[in-house]
Formats: structure tokens, sequence, C-alpha cells
């Protein structure tokens, strides 16, 4: 992209009109990360908490040196729990193995349910198989939607001795979980696996058995 584009992206960021900035904003997907990441920086404290949320996410995308320290700080300090979240997200796209002990802790200790659902996301984005135990104990969640991310992380881990501990959404009256649980058994090898997987096939919901049907035949490659 031109220099002249820069400017005018740069110019456009800080246009009154938020539709502007926004549009700014989506553009910068075309742009090397080296020039995007400066002008995200310029609306991170946007008054629009959809721009804020669009800037965070795509600090996980246009990965650069500054990335990670921006997103650490908005995860454990930002009010706000939809940035936070968004903060969480963006750190498991970056992959960066630093970013494990700061998710393990926004999981335990934020308030938010939104941001413990996209720590666990995160870690399991992370693909670091120390994150096991508190997957595991965010199958305990009292949120459906945490579950959720919790079983397709330890899919993500490789956590085959957690199978049993997935096992028992085998049967909720979520059929999403149902989904995410026979998406991650196609990461876990196991007998037990199959087992489920095969019972999973005859679900009711469409989604579920061709989860289902998808995963056997990964096991059996």
């Amino acid at each position: 992209m031109t220099h002249p584009s820069l400017t005018h992206l740069a110019t456009q960021l800080e246009s009154e009109d938020s539709k502007d900035r926004m549009i700014a904003l989506a553009s910068l997907r075309n742009v090397p990360a080296e020039d995007a990441v400066p002008l995200i920086k310029k609306v991170l404290d946007d008054e629009s908490l959809q721009i804020r949320s669009m800037a965070v996410f795509a600090l996980g995308i246009k990965q650069t040196e500054e990335c990670y320290p921006i997103l650490i700080q908005l995860l454990q300090n930002d009010p706000d729990y939809g940035i936070r979240a968004d903060a969480a997200g963006a750190l498991g796209y970056l992959e960066d193995p630093r970013a494990f002990e700061p998710l393990v802790r926004a999981f335990y200790e934020d308030t938010d349910w939104l941001v413990r659902f996209s720590a666990a996301v995160a870690l399991g984005n992370l693909k670091n198989p120390r994150a096991r135990d508190v997957l595991l104990d965010a199958l305990n969640s009292p949120e459906g939607v945490v579950h959720q991310a919790a079983i397709a992380a330890l899919g993500e881990i490789k956590a085959v001795d957690a199978v049993d501990s997935m096992l028992r959404f085998a049967q909720s009256e979520d059929w999403l979980l149902r989904q995410r649980l026979a998406e991650a058994l196609g990461h876990l090898p196991t007998p037990k696996s199959i087992s489920a997987l095969k019972y999973l096939e005859k679900d009711s919901h469409p989604n579920v058995s061709a989860a289902a049907t998808i995963s056997l035949q990964r096991l059996a490659e």
C-alpha cells in the first residue's frame, strides 16, 4: 500500500464520524502489520466501544512486538469486560507462550463470565498442555458457554487423560455443547472417545451427528 493511502487512513481514523473511523480500521486488514499497528493504536481509546473492540481484535491479527504488552495491559486493567474479553481472545490469536500465566490468572480472577470464556478459548489456541487443570476446572463453571470453550480447548491441547471428565456432557441438553464434545473427541484418540463418538453419531441434532462422523474419520486416519 502506498504512503498516501496510509496518510489517508490515518486522517480517516481521526474523523469525528465513527463510521469513517470504522471503515478506516477495517481497511487496515490489507496493510502490513508494521504499518497497521501504529494506526490501530490511534483508536484503542475510542469513544465507540465497537471501534475499540475491532482495534483490540486487530492487534491479535497484525502481530508486532508492541501487540503483546498492549493486550496484556488491556486484559488486566481495562474497566470494560468486553474489551478484557477481546484482549484475551486476541492473545490467543497471537499464540505467544508468555500469555499462558496472564490468561490463567484472568480465568480464575476476572468476575465476568465472558472474560473467562475468552481466556479458556485462548488457552486452547496456545496449545500448552499445562492448561489441562485450568480447563478441567472450567468444566465445573456455572456457565454452559464456558463448558463449550473448555471442551474445545481440551481437544486443542490434546488432553487425552481428560476424556472421562468430558464425557459427562455427552447427554447435555445443549446441542452446541454436544457438538463441541464431538469435535474435541476427534483430537483425542482413546477407545472411550471412539465409543462416545459412535453414540453421538446417532444424535438427534444433525450438527452433532455430522461432527461425530468427521471426528471418527479423523481418528480412523
